[in-house]
């Protein structure tokens, strides 16, 4: 079953997605920290995947994606721990973030596969326009698992489409440019969110920047959701050596999740 079609995640009035990266700094670590981001109440998991070329990921996440890939991460190794997770009774909604290459060099169908047999429910890959997205989305279509599309403040052009055709959420990009912690957004954001949300039937979840506790609140009044993923995986990367010590390593896995329960509340 594909968690993000469940009334559970659908009815919610605001939901809270983090995003981690798969192996920073180990694959138990991250398979510990999801674990953790589950118990604080988050709603559903973004699981990165460490790539050499990213597109969208700012200075934190690429760090993050050196220190995974350094641990030996990668798209199937990352699809891999989470059905390990599973096993170990994660049961939020997951999505795959990965970009296409990893994705084109192991196969499309093998990919989705390999998915399906880990029981996660959505892939998102930032760099796979709408145009060409036909293969994938049709075997997401055969898995039932959903294709996560991304809209920015420049997509006006395609808006229509992109919403239209979206499926288990639609991520809104709160600010050009990479992912990273921001200030300030744009003054005209909650207008946008709004018309945004007139397109689709499915959530609409705003991620890039979103940092404080204020920002959560923020976007949460004005969209169905927010996805934080640069500020936790610096606080993780902050933790990195008392992730693998085993004398600190559960002292690490609580200030994570009292972090997020911060966001949270």
């Amino acid at each position: 079953m594909n968690r993000l079609h469940a009334e559970e995640f659908l009815k919610k009035k605001s939901r809270f997605v983090p995003y981690i990266m798969a192996g920073d700094p180990s694959a138990e670590s991250s398979i510990d920290i999801a674990l953790t981001l589950q118990e604080a109440g988050v709603d559903a998991l973004e699981w990165g995947v460490p790539f050499s070329d990213p597109l969208a990921d700012g200075p934190v996440i690429q760090a993050a994606g050196d220190r995974a890939r350094t641990a030996g991460m990668n798209i199937i190794v990352a699809i891999d721990s989470i059905k390990e997770a599973r096993h170990r009774g994660l049961t939020i909604p997951v999505i795959l973030f990965t970009y296409i290459n990893p994705v084109l060099a192991h196969g499309e169908d093998v990919i989705l596969a390999k998915m399906n047999e880990a029981d996660i429910d959505g892939i998102l890959i930032p760099d796979l326009p709408i145009e060409e997205s036909n293969t994938v989305k049709q075997l997401c279509k055969q898995y039932g698992k959903s294709l996560i599309s991304l809209v920015t403040l420049n997509s006006e052009s395609r808006l229509q489409k992109i919403a239209k055709e979206s499926d288990g959420f639609l991520y809104f990009v709160s600010s050009l440019g990479v992912t990273g912690t921001r200030e300030n957004f744009a003054e005209n954001l909650s207008q946008s969110i709004k018309d945004v949300k007139a397109l689709t039937t499915v959530p609409v979840l705003v991620g890039f920047g979103i940092s404080k506790k204020e920002h959560v609140q923020f976007f949460t009044d004005v969209s169905d959701g927010v996805i934080v993923g640069s500020a936790l995986v610096k606080y993780i990367g902050e933790r990195s050596s008392a992730l693998q010590d085993e004398n600190e390593k559960e002292n690490a896995i609580n200030e994570i999740k009292e972090f997020v329960l911060e966001l949270i509340s």
